[in-house]
């Protein structure tokens, strides 16, 4: 666990991508509003993503570019059911060998790939801090 505060979010990011090794497919657990698409947009600074990173809640699903390849930003909180990520072909995202990572991952649990990190945020309100764990 790694407690921290935004000044330390790119150091979080990095060891999270050191944590994940060889996998590809990232789950970010973590109630609304406790920092999971700000700490996806320093993972995508870090993975050297050129495009403007932003919450895909409408869309589901963003796609970014880096220099070597491409990322891709689930949110799956509006999903009412795993048929709807079937529907818009994330088993095509999940195994395109490319970072997805995946906000709101139990509404999709069943879908995901077996090979992948989950990293939960934790938010302590009594001193605005945020516990950190993968």
């Amino acid at each position: 666990m790694v407690k921290s505060g935004l000044i330390d979010l790119k150091l979080v990011a990095q060891k999270l991508l050191d944590a994940a090794g060889d996998k590809r497919v990232i789950l970010f657990n973590g109630p609304m509003g406790s920092g999971k698409t700000t700490l996806i947009k320093e993972v995508c600074n870090c993975l050297g993503v050129i495009d403007h990173v932003s919450s895909p809640t409408f869309g589901i699903v963003n796609e970014y570019k880096t220099k070597s390849g491409t990322v891709y930003h689930f949110d799956a909180y509006r999903i009412e059911n795993e048929d709807e990520a079937y529907d818009f072909g994330i088993e095509e995202y999940l195994d395109s060998g490319n970072w997805c990572l995946i906000e709101w991952p139990n509404k999709i649990k069943n879908v995901l790939p077996l090979e992948n990190e989950l990293f939960s945020i934790d938010i302590q309100l009594d001193n605005e801090s945020r516990s950190y764990e993968f």
